[in-house]
């Protein structure tokens, strides 16, 4: 399989401070990256992100958690709805179709509890929003030569993400909506990534 192609947000490996203030836009560099390396740069991209999470409690961390989760999942379901018109296998068909279903209603589930709780945090919003499109996973799906196993490669990372941020909100919030949301993201995710791996595992 050829190199992947991802884009590295500088600012955002930095730290906060300056994507949270909404200054000047982030510096990029396109890199090739293996899908084996995938995992290593979600979580590197995400770390600062988590970090500044970690440091937030109540009301002003369930306003984040839930503000970032929104672009997070809407990531996932346009490499969903990107890779599904070249996607061959049944399952990995059905598994896409899965994600754009439960992601849109949590999404909405989401806004809605943000609008009891004083709104989105634009700010951090804005910050996942624009780390997710520099990754432009969607666009690498169109192009891929192994469209289902690029798939499942990337969203297991893209899982992994979300689910750290939802173990996040089991530890620190108080909110009932956020603690059943952040429980079903785990349990949902955590048993598509499993399903996955078994995927890619026959398939090597």
């Amino acid at each position: 399989m050829k190199p992947l192609v991802l884009t590295l947000t500088l600012a955002l490996l930095s730290g906060m401070p300056q994507a949270l203030a909404g200054g000047n836009e982030p510096m990029t560099m396109t890199m090739p990256m293996s899908s084996d390396a995938m995992a290593t740069h979600m979580r590197t991209m995400m770390r600062p992100m988590m970090a500044d999470l970690e440091r937030l409690s109540g009301r002003a961390f369930d306003r984040a958690f839930l503000s970032m989760m929104i672009p997070h999942h809407a990531s996932a379901i346009d490499m969903s709805q990107a890779a599904l018109p070249r996607l061959r296998d049944p399952q990995v068909r059905a598994w896409a179709q899965k994600i754009i279903s439960d992601q849109r209603k949590e999404i909405a589930e989401m806004q809605a509890h943000l609008r009891t709780i004083g709104g989105a945090d634009m700010a951090r919003q804005t910050t996942m929003q624009r780390s997710m499109g520099m990754m432009d996973m969607a666009q690498m799906l169109r192009t891929a030569s192994s469209p289902d196993r690029m798939f499942l490669e990337m969203m297991i990372p893209h899982h992994g993400s979300a689910n750290d941020m939802a173990n996040l909100a089991l530890q620190k919030s108080q909110d009932p909506v956020v603690l059943d949301l952040a429980e079903q993201i785990m349990k949902t995710q955590a048993g598509e990534m499993h399903d996955f791996k078994d995927w890619l595992r026959t398939r090597s």
